[in-house]
């Protein structure tokens, strides 16, 4: 269900854009903050129809991401669909890079742009939705894991994938010590993210031409 939902917002945001008469990376980042609300308020009406003594507490400690409750068992059934997606990305592997060079120039290699986008969506979407059906909702981290990638290992995705996946596992890690031993109670590691996240993605915006 996790995946159903995920691969439905984002169409719609790309439904959006393409129904803009000027498509453009503003329009799709519109589109999804449109979708974004529309579905955070599905999830406030379902948090607001809720038993509050029972069903409302897990609601809202899973919005806000922890580790705490994973198991066994949630791995094994998050595990198969995480391994999927990323396999999927690391065979295609190159036709990001040739992507990556503009659609014109993927296009005179041989590359179907829209096939290649729909494959890397559905699979990022897959890998998302597995992680998030485990954590809960852990935000930041795919947007400034990536940067630091770059910064450390170029833009190539063959070498790029692979480290963004072992520094976002390390940060995260990383990101559950404190959070269980800051204080006597565990912080719900979606606070965490967003606290070191926000102002980390405000600089490297800033300093956006800096890291391209």
């Amino acid at each position: 269900m996790a995946f159903f939902g995920g691969i439905i917002a984002v169409g719609l945001a790309l439904l959006i854009n393409h129904f803009n008469r000027v498509s453009s990376t503003l329009t799709l980042v519109l589109g999804g903050m449109i979708i974004g609300a529309l579905f955070s308020s599905l999830v406030s009406l379902l948090t607001y129809t809720a038993d509050p003594n029972t069903k409302l507490p897990a609601i809202v400690f899973w919005l806000m991401g922890s580790l705490a409750g994973s198991s066994t068992r949630a791995l094994a059934f998050a595990i198969p669909p995480m391994l999927a997606g990323i396999l999927v990305l690391l065979m295609i592997r190159w036709r990001i890079n040739v992507l990556s060079m503009g659609e014109e120039e993927a296009k005179a290699l041989g590359v179907n742009t829209n096939a290649l986008r729909i494959t890397i969506v559905i699979c990022c979407t897959l890998v998302t939705s597995a992680a998030v059906c485990v954590s809960g909702v852990i935000g930041w981290i795919g947007l400034i894991i990536p940067h630091f990638g770059r910064m450390l290992v170029g833009p190539d995705h063959k070498i790029l994938l692979p480290a963004c996946l072992a520094i976002g596992g390390a940060y995260l890690l990383l990101i559950d010590d404190i959070a269980r031993t800051a204080t006597t109670s565990e912080i719900p590691l979606g606070i965490l993210t967003g606290i070191i996240g926000a102002p980390i993605f405000a600089y490297l915006l800033t300093k956006g031409t800096r890291w391209s």
